[in-house]
């Protein structure tokens, strides 16, 4: 006879019960599922035959729902200059003042917590103001402090030379503000060190040019071996991880080198830089669905310049490539969409969609969403799959993601959000909590102009 675990009536324990678990460590399905939740935790993982509950325990029934680990974006810049926020990105440049702009960075965050994201790692920016390291850092705090309702974010600092691809996500011609960029191992290990002041988790730097800017191409070399290998070092020396921005075989190689743990987008390949990644075991972001067109035209409505739209477009089928190619090789993914300019924030799902779409299992594509993106980020002890002791961080969903991976796309398939043992939104039957109730095309744009 299976060892039966007792549940007795406790404020700091509630038992889930649904239809399906995803086990994303295995890569099974478990049938009629019964969580064991006490405080922030999971306790306990079993089915009814195995768990007791007993009178008086307050159990949250899903019903038919699957239930999955939380979802998490590794690449993502909720402070930019969002389409569904701004009326374009000339007045978000220009008009917004970094106090607003912190605010809707924390509506952005909401968005996508909304939808089942209960972790962001959010890779910074650089603003006509400033870095604004300080801002994102303010709502990572917020929410931790419980001031507001969001996901679990981790913060990065943009710690990258003049001129340099994220420099010129700003126009040339504008004039920089503060401590934005750096030059030299020295200085730019300065640079690490304010952003690290600031409170960043993670520090970002550019090693190559990029896609989403003009006149400047993405093979260009943002940063010399000595410059990129002092970067990292300063990042590692403080305790943090190190992401690096590259698109080509040679910026690849030069991340390797330097010990990143992280590499940013999928772009450009050769066969022996893939190798040379599998060797070393360093993730890689996608961000596939900043390059759709979608996204594309997300940009044009927002008057990006046709000379970017062009280069978008010609890159898109090489980052199709690209990833076909590193998941056969064996690469570790992790999921990002590069969310910023472009496309909806709350959209994320739509990533794994395009996993499927190029090949993968959508198995494989809920596996990247989850526990393969917390071993990425270094939190799998904490998050990243349904495991006794790990947080709880569970998300049920009215559909099975393993049949259509599209319903993850949809707030109404997502019924519940539970991040560290509380529920923030809950759309069962005879429910109706979620974490931002204004839908797309409910709030006004701004427009100062």
């Amino acid at each position: 006879m299976p060892e039966i675990f007792h549940v007795t009536a406790d404020p700091a324990v509630k038992v889930l019960k649904a239809d399906r678990l995803i086990d994303v460590v295995a890569g099974t399905v478990l049938q009629k599922p019964v969580i064991v939740i006490e405080g922030t935790r999971i306790a306990k993982i079993g089915t009814a035959s195995s768990i007791n509950a007993q009178p008086g325990v307050n159990v949250v029934d899903c019903g038919a729902a699957t239930l999955m680990p939380g979802m998490m974006d590794c690449h993502i810049h909720t402070m930019m200059f969002n389409c569904l926020t701004f009326h374009n990105y000339r007045v978000a440049q220009w008009e917004i003042t970094p106090e607003l702009q912190q605010m809707y960075g924390l509506f952005h965050a909401q968005l996508c917590f909304d939808m089942g994201f209960t972790t962001l790692r959010d890779l910074g920016l650089n603003s006509s103001r400033g870095l604004l390291t300080a801002h994102l850092c303010g709502i990572r705090d917020s929410i931790n402090a419980g001031i507001f309702e969001g996901p679990r974010m981790l913060i990065g600092g943009f710690t990258t030379i003049t001129g340099s691809h994220l420099d010129l996500i700003q126009p040339r011609a504008m004039q920089r503000f503060g401590f934005q960029t750096a030059d030299g191992p020295w200085e730019l290990r300065k640079l690490a060190r304010q952003n690290l002041l600031a409170g960043c988790d993670i520090v970002k730097t550019c090693v190559t040019g990029g896609g989403g800017t003009d006149k400047e191409e993405p093979d260009v070399r943002n940063m010399t071996q000595e410059e990129l290998d002092a970067v990292v070092d300063e990042a590692h020396a403080f305790k943090k991880a190190a992401a690096v921005h590259c698109f080509t075989p040679a910026g690849q190689r030069m991340a390797l080198q330097a010990g990143a743990d992280t590499i940013e987008h999928m772009v450009f390949n050769d066969d022996e830089a893939t190798d040379a990644i599998v060797a070393a075991g360093v993730p890689v972001t996608t961000t596939l669905l900043h390059r759709t067109d979608h996204a594309i035209e997300t940009r044009r409505a927002q008057g990006t310049a046709q000379f970017v739209l062009n280069k978008m477009k010609a890159i898109q089928p090489y980052c199709y490539e690209t990833f076909q190619k590193m998941y056969k090789a064996g690469v570790k993914i992790a999921m990002g969409t590069d969310m910023g300019f472009d496309p909806e924030m709350g959209s994320n799902a739509r990533e794994l969609a395009l996993y499927v779409d190029l090949g993968m299992k959508p198995m494989e594509a809920v596996q990247v969403a989850t526990i393969n993106s917390a071993r990425a980020l270094k939190i799998d002890k904490d998050t990243g799959s349904l495991e006794a002791g790990k947080f709880a961080d569970i998300i049920a969903i009215r559909a099975d993601p393993l049949a259509d991976i599209a319903c993850l796309q949809d707030k109404r398939n997502i019924v519940m959000v539970m991040k560290e043992g509380k529920v923030f939104a809950d759309r069962r039957e005879g429910h109706h909590k979620n974490v931002i109730d204004a839908r797309p095309g409910e709030w006004k744009k701004v427009d100062f102009l």
